[in-house]
Parts: C-alpha cells; structure tokens; sequence
C-alpha cells in the first residue's frame, strides 16, 4: 500500500541503530534510495554476521530473550503457515534455498492440493499462500545469517491428532486436512487463529523499534488471513463435512477446535469460535475492551507441540522448532 520511499522513511524514523536500518531496507526492498547516509547498503559482514548469530544464545544465557530469538521463534510459524498453505494451493512447499539457516533442517510429511469447490476459498487461500511466503522471506532477511532453518514439520498425523482431540473425527479414525475445502478451512482456522495471538503476545518482548513495527505489520496480515477464514468458516452452514465429521456444521466445529486450543494453553478460557454461546457471529474475538488476547511463546507451542506440558517438541513439530524459543508451558 506504501510507496518505497515512505517505507524507507518509516524504516528510518523507527531504527534503533545504523545495522537495523541497512538489514530491513533490504529486507523490505528499499535499498539504494539513499535515505540511509552515504554509506552503500551491502551484505552483513562475516564478524557482523557472527555477532548478530550469537546474540540470541549470549541472551539466552543471561535469562533474557533477543529480539533476533523472537523473531526468529515467529519464523518457525511461518515455515508452518507457509507450508501449510502452500501445499494446499500448488501441492509443493517453499523452494529448497528458502529454508536454510541454523539449526537442523527437516523435511515436510504430508501436504498436497486441495480440490476446492469455491472460488472464494481458493483465491483466499492462494493469497494467504502468498503472503506467508512473503513472510518467510521478509523474515530470513531481516535476520541474515542469524534465520533458523525449517524445522521437521508434520501435516499428516498432527492434524488428526488436533481433530481427534477437539472431537471432530471419533479415535481411530483420521482427519486430512487437504482431502476438501470444509478440512482446509478447519486447518487454517487452527493456525490463525494462533498466529495473531502470537504476534501479538510476542510484542512485549521485543525492545528494537523496527522489528517491533515489522511484526506489527505481519500481525495485522495475519488477522486479516484470520478474518477470512473464520467468516468463511461462518458461512459454512448446513453442508455435510468430509471424512466422518462429527458436528452439525463449520461452526459447531470451530468452537470444538477453539475448546481443544483452549485446553492446552493454559487453565484461562479466552479462546473463542466463529459463534458465541448465543449462536451470533464472533468473526473477531475479543475481550469486553475489544481487543484481541495475547498468547506467551510458551503457551503458542503448547499448541502447536498439541500438549499442555513442557516440552520441547510435538504434534506439528515432531523434532521441535529451531532457535532458543523452543519450549512449551507447564500448564497440565
């Protein structure tokens, strides 16, 4: 929506230091527009890149969290999402270039096209795709060679587990997240969801103004994402629900994910579906202030990792994700 210019000045304005503005100027495209002095906007040096890589575990170590190990726990999610959708959209995932870095590099189980019946819901879902991968990118540049690799992610077994647990498909039966449209959006809603409360709960513990402004912008992206989805979802009524659904509709099954999300994060009961108790639209769950909840890093890998206990890895993330964010809450 902005020009260029305007987003090398904001970049400008919110940069905590020289290094910052150089890597998201970059990152963001914007580069040679000589809004950042005279000096020519290159790659990180090899000493600068070594320090930016080992600031996360000099911070770790000191009991504090970096702003490069935030933003890179939020890489790991859009590894997720991006996969995710992009497998729903093309039947491939992100090119092999895309998912270097540190840490050990796994592979992608399960995934493939979804056969969508509505024009709506694949042109939602190519450009959510679109966007993720756009995610990922902005991501891996902006942190240079500091990025984590794309952990192991599971988009087979951990979807039936997330459904068997919600009560959507009874034990012993599987749940396909691409066998249909109603699956893929009942997927996606449980990703989005999650993904907005943790940007948004990630915000705190970012001290750089500049990655502070770009996660705000991908959180923004992300509740629009969230918003088509959980209308589509919405207006899902009455249709028969592939695979052995249990649940009268969409809806109905929303709020079976939005109780099973709520089991694993903690004993709070802010978790809400596409309904409220009264049968009314809720596209946007709020609190009585009407603004969004927050989920702690530790309590968004309780989902993801699909277990109330601490641990270290999990459901959609059978090895774990990469970087020093890497441990589930303690809350069974």
């Amino acid at each position: 929506m902005f020009g260029k210019r305007y987003a090398a000045s904001m970049i400008n304005r919110s940069a905590e230091n020289e290094q910052d503005r150089r890597r998201f100027l970059r990152a963001a495209g914007v580069a040679g527009l000589g809004v950042v002095g005279t000096g020519a906007i290159g790659g990180l040096s090899g000493a600068t890149a070594s320090a930016a890589a080992a600031r996360p575990a000099a911070a770790a170590a000191q009991g504090e969290v970096s702003d490069a190990a935030v933003l890179n726990f939020a890489l790991n999610l859009e590894y997720l999402e991006a996969e995710f959708y992009l497998h729903a959209v093309t039947g491939k995932g992100l090119a092999d270039s895309s998912t270097t870095g540190t840490g050990t590099r796994g592979g992608v189980t399960g995934g493939r096209a979804v056969k969508f019946k509505t024009k709506a819901a694949k042109q939602y879902a190519q450009e959510i795709a679109s966007d993720e991968k756009a995610h990922v990118e902005f991501l891996r540049a902006a942190l240079g060679s500091a990025a984590v690799s794309r952990p192991a992610i599971d988009l087979q077994s951990s979807f039936t587990a997330a459904a068997q647990a919600a009560g959507l498909v009874r034990k012993g039966q599987s749940f396909d997240a691409f066998a249909c449209e109603e699956n893929f959006l009942l997927a996606a809603y449980l990703f989005e969801d999650v993904g907005v409360t943790a940007y948004k709960g990630a915000a705190p513990l970012i001290t750089n103004k500049t990655y502070l402004e770009a996660a705000a912008g991908i959180l923004a992206v992300e509740a629009y994402h969230a918003a088509n989805v959980r209308t589509a979802l919405y207006q899902h009524t009455g249709g028969i629900l592939g695979l052995g659904l249990l649940g009268r509709d969409l809806r109905e099954a929303s709020v079976k994910l939005s109780n099973a999300r709520d089991s694993l994060d903690g004993t709070t009961d802010l978790d809400q579906g596409v309904v409220d108790k009264n049968g009314r639209a809720n596209i946007v769950p709020t609190d009585g202030n009407g603004i969004a909840f927050s989920r702690s890093p530790g309590q968004v890998l309780n989902i993801v990792y699909l277990t109330p206990k601490a641990t270290t890895s999990g459901g959609f993330f059978p090895k774990g994700v990469n970087g020093d964010v890497n441990t589930s809450a303690a809350n069974g």
